[in-house]
C-alpha cells in the first residue's frame, strides 16, 4: 500500500525501512532524515583507494588482525580516509590472486564452508528460546550467550561466553573436553563473579550443556536453548568464536596453549 501510494516499487520501501530503522526496529522520518544527512556528509570525504588507504589497511590487518568491517568503522569514527568494506575485500582478493598473504588475516580466510548436519540428541528439561522474554534483546546488561569450540577430533574443548550488551567475552579450557560435568564446573567458576547480574543465558543443544538445570540453579538464572541447527539465534557468541578462532585456529591442539596465553587472547579481544 505504501509503495502504491508514493508511486515506488515495494523493494524501494523495503530497502528504506531496513536501512533507516532504529535499534528497536522502528522507523520514523526524523531518524531516517538524520541518518541520510550523516551519510551525505560522510560521502563528501575522499574515497579514492590511495597509497595512504592501502597502507592503513595493511597495517590494521597485519598488526591487529582487524576485519574490513572493523577497519571501515574505526576510520569512520576517527575521520580517516577509507574506502567501503566491499572495496577492502576487493583489495584483499586482488592481493591473494597476486600471491599475497593478506587474506590469511581474515577470520574466515575468504572461505565459507558448509557444515554437515548431524544427529540431534535432545536435552532433558530444556527450555526453548521461544519462551525467552522479549526484554532479553541485548540492550540491557546481564543477558549472556554460551557455546564451546573444539579441537581436532573433538578431543579438546573450550567454553566461550559473551555478555550481549557490552560484547565482553570469556574463554576457558575444559579439562575433560565436551563433558557435561566438567562444563558445569568451569561455567560456574567463570560466571561466579557476575552472580546477581546474570539475567538469562542462551545456548545451543550440545550434549555438553545437559546439566543446565544445576548451572541455572547455582547461578540464580535461567537458561534457554536455541532451535536445533539455528546458530543465528545466538549470533553474538558465534561471531565471538570466530574472533577466538583467529588466534586458536582449527586443526591446532589446545594443549599448545597455556592458560595464561588463553587469557591473553581473551583480554585482547
Amino acid at each position: 500500500m505504501i509503495a502504491a501510494a508514493i508511486g515506488k516499487d515495494k523493494s524501494v520501501v523495503s530497502r528504506e525501512l531496513r536501512r533507516n530503522r532504529n535499534d528497536r526496529g522502528d522507523y520514523s522520518f526524523s531518524h531516517a532524515q538524520m541518518l541520510a544527512d550523516v551519510r551525505k556528509e560522510r560521502l563528501v570525504r575522499p574515497r579514492t583507494f590511495t597509497g595512504e588507504v592501502q597502507n592503513r589497511i595493511n597495517r590494521y590487518m597485519r598488526k591487529w588482525q582487524w576485519s574490513p568491517e572493523q577497519i571501515a568503522g574505526y576510520c569512520r569514527l576517527r575521520g580517516y580516509a577509507m574506502v567501503s568494506v566491499e572495496r577492502i575485500y576487493q583489495y584483499i582478493r586482488q592481493d591473494k590472486a597476486e600471491g599475497g598473504d593478506l587474506y590469511r588475516n581474515c577470520r574466515h580466510r575468504l572461505k565459507h564452508r558448509r557444515r554437515p548436519v548431524g544427529r540431534h540428541i535432545p536435552i532433558r528439561d530444556r527450555v526453548s528460546i521461544d519462551e525467552r522474554p522479549a526484554s532479553a534483546d541485548g540492550t540491557r546488561y546481564g543477558d549472556w550467550e554460551m557455546d564451546t569450540i573444539v579441537g581436532p577430533g573433538n578431543k579438546d574443548a573450550m567454553l566461550t561466553l559473551v555478555e550481549r550488551s557490552q560484547g565482553y567475552s570469556i574463554i576457558a579450557r575444559l579439562p575433560k573436553g565436551k563433558d557435561a560435568d566438567g562444563l558445569l564446573r568451569v561455567a560456574y567458576r567463570e560466571l561466579l563473579p557476575y552472580m546477581g547480574y546474570i539475567r538469562f543465558i542462551t545456548t545451543d543443544n550440545g550434549t555438553e550443556f545437559a546439566r543446565h538445570r544445576e548451572l541455572a540453579q547455582a547461578l540464580g538464572t535461567k537458561i534457554y536453548f536455541t532451535h536445533p541447527y539455528a546458530s543465528w539465534e545466538k549470533g553474538l557468541i558465534e561471531y565471538t568464536n570466530k574472533l577466538y578462532r583467529q588466534y586458536i585456529p582449527k586443526g591446532v591442539r589446545f594443549d599448545c596453549y597455556t592458560d595464561q596465553q588463553i587469557k591473553q587472547i581473551q583480554y585482547k579481544i
